[in-house]
């Protein structure tokens, strides 16, 4: 499955976007591509870590690891510091 997101720009936004990048579309895909190829990196390297902790076995594509990894999202993330905080 894929998802699909936009983004609004104001103009001001829009025309310094165009300052720096020749695509402003280009851009932003890039740095959205960028930033979850980071992620992902971090996520199969602390599930690989994990694994080889206990002894389980490491298969399957980077994708594959991330999409069976159970970790929190920054919103799950969000939510737990919150709650401790007001404890």
């Amino acid at each position: 499955m894929t998802k699909t997101y936009t983004i609004t720009l104001s103009d001001a936004e829009d025309k310094a976007i165009h300052v720096v990048a020749i695509s402003a579309q280009d851009w932003i895909d890039n740095a959205v591509h960028e930033r979850c190829r980071i992620a992902i990196e971090e996520i199969v390297a602390k599930e690989v870590e994990r694994k080889l902790a206990i002894g389980e076995p490491i298969t399957g594509s980077k994708d594959d690891i991330v999409l069976a990894a159970s970790i929190q999202s920054a919103v799950e993330r969000q939510t737990t510091y919150q709650a401790q905080v007001e404890v």
